[in-house]
């Protein structure tokens, strides 16, 4: 896979709803009702971070989810990108781009969304190809000035801001014209997600689809 290719199918990725649930979870028995909740909600794009032993097996059980669209986030080394392959995911996430990762995802053709911080590091994705980017962590790197900032200079390069984002601060990424959509975890709460609570996810999934952007 190319670069120009993962990244025309992550920008298809992030246009689908305004948030992108970035999910730990810990149980993959709850994957599936945490999955078609998020769904249901109309966030059809689901981030499950590679940070739990039970996250392969949440990413088999969300991946046969009818209108779920699953990857892999936290992509740390190739076998992280192998193993997520094979259990089903369609995109990979990573916090930040190492030239292994890179590489590693074009080889196993699954488009990533990489993680970028500083104008340098959005400058040599954008070298090699990938104009839609992860930017990480928004709100520890500054915030929607920061993205705002980077994009007067590299308008070409469209992101998904992900880190200390929540339904208090979403449209003031939402509204810059270099965002896409951003990527937050508060759509799925531990409490809720342990209680099994589909109703309430399902509640907190629409209010975060209908953001304006």
């Amino acid at each position: 896979m190319t670069p120009e290719d993962a990244s025309a199918q992550a920008a298809e990725l992030c246009r689908l709803a305004p948030v992108i649930p970035v999910l730990v979870i810990e149980d993959a028995a709850k994957a599936r009702l945490l999955g078609e909740a998020l769904v249901a909600g109309g966030l059809p794009a689901l981030e499950v971070t590679l940070r739990t032993p039970a996250a392969l097996d949440a990413i088999r059980e969300m991946a046969a989810i009818q209108g779920a669209r699953v990857g892999a986030g936290t992509l740390l080394t190739p076998a992280d990108v192998e193993a997520a392959k094979a259990a089903g995911a369609t995109f990979g996430v990573s916090p930040g781009a190492t030239q292994r990762i890179v590489d590693a995802c074009e080889a196993n053709d699954l488009p990533l969304l990489p993680g970028a911080a500083t104008a340098t590091e959005a400058m040599s994705l954008l070298e090699r190809g990938y104009t839609v980017q992860k930017f990480f962590p928004a709100e520890a790197s500054g915030g929607a000035p920061a993205l705002k900032a980077i994009g007067a200079p590299l308008p070409q390069i469209s992101f998904c801001p992900t880190g200390g984002v929540s339904l208090k601060n979403a449209t003031s990424y939402l509204s810059l014209p270099n965002v896409l959509c951003v990527g937050g975890s508060w759509v799925a709460p531990a409490q809720m997600v342990e209680a099994g609570d589909r109703a309430g996810i399902e509640a907190l999934a629409r209010e975060a689809a209908s953001l304006p952007r």
